[in-house]
C-alpha cells in the first residue's frame, strides 16, 4: 500500500493523533491500569478485524499508541519501489476506529503529550559503521536498513530509538557527532523550545522552523525539536 504524504495525513483530520517521525502517535488518559487494559483489548479486537495493530505502551494513567505500516511503498525519483515503515491508509482508517473506541470507553486524548526520540549521528561512512551500531543497540545486524531506503538502525520491536545517519564530509575530531531529535506535536513545539531556553539553553538555528529548530545546552551540546510541518523556507 502506498505511503501517505504528510499533507494527506493532515487532511485526514485525525484530531487525537499526531505524526511524529514515521508513524501516527496518540495518548489516551485512563483511570487506572485495568481501564487501560480494557481499552487496549478493544483496540486489539478492532485490529484483528483488519489484520493490523498499533504498538502499545500502558501506564497507570495513560495508554500510548503508535500506528505505522511495515509494508508502505515508497517510489524514488526513478520510479523504483521500496518497502518502508511509514503511514498508509490502513493506519489512518484504524486511527479513526480507535478514536471511536476511546469515545465508547469515555477516554480523552492528550495529543500535546506525545513525544518521540530519535538518535542522529553525523558521519561520512554510514554504510561502514551502521553494522556496528545495529549490533550494539539490538544484538544483531538485521535492524540495519530495516524499513528505510538508507542505513538507519530500526529495531523491529522498538526496544531502542531509531538511529539515523546524517551525511557529512570527513572532519577532524573532536566535535559533536551525536544529537537527539525530539519529535513533538506541532502545537507544542514553541512551548518545548521556550522551556529548554528557560532552563538555560539557546536557540542555535531556527531557519528551518517549524520543521526543526536547533538548540544547545550550556556546554554547546546540540539537539533538535522536530515537527511534521514543513520549514518556512521550503513550504
Amino acid at each position: 500500500m502506498d505511503m501517505l504524504t504528510t499533507t494527506q495525513i493532515t487532511e485526514a483530520g485525525l484530531a487525537d493523533w499526531r505524526k511524529l517521525g514515521q508513524g501516527l502517535h496518540a495518548r489516551y488518559l485512563v483511570d487506572g491500569f485495568v481501564a487501560g487494559a480494557a481499552f487496549v483489548s478493544a483496540v486489539g479486537e478492532a485490529g484483528d478485524t483488519v489484520g493490523h495493530h498499533p504498538r502499545v505502551t500502558i501506564g497507570t494513567t495513560y495508554v500510548d499508541l503508535v500506528l505505522l505500516s511495515d509494508d508502505a511503498v515508497h517510489r524514488d525519483d526513478e520510479g523504483t519501489e521500496h518497502v518502508v515503515d511509514w503511514v498508509t491508509q490502513k493506519d489512518v482508517d484504524l486511527a479513526r476506529r480507535i478514536t471511536g473506541i476511546a469515545g465508547e470507553h469515555g477516554l480523552e486524548a492528550d495529543p500535546a503529550a506525545v513525544t518521540g526520540i530519535e538518535l542522529a549521528l553525523d558521519t561520512a561512512r554510514a554504510a561502514t559503521i551502521a553494522p556496528f551500531w545495529a549490533a550494539l543497540l539490538t544484538g544483531g545486524t538485521d535492524a540495519m536498513g530495516r524499513g528505510t531506503i538508507g542505513d538507519d538502525v530500526r529495531d523491529a520491536t522498538a526496544r531502542v530509538p531509531i538511529l539515523w545517519f546524517q551525511g557529512t564530509d570527513e572532519h577532524e575530531t573532536p566535535r559533536q557527532r551525536f544529537h537527539l531529535d525530539v519529535w513533538v506535536a506541532p502545537e507544542v513545539a514553541d512551548q518545548r523550545i521556550a522551556a529548554a531556553v528557560a532552563a538555560g539553553g539557546v536557540v542555535v538555528d531556527d531557519s528551518q522552523a517549524p520543521s526543526f529548530t536547533v538548540l544547545a545546552d550550556q556546554d554547546g551540546n546540540r539537539a533538535c525539536v522536530c515537527t511534521s510541518l514543513p520549514s518556512a523556507e521550503n513550504p
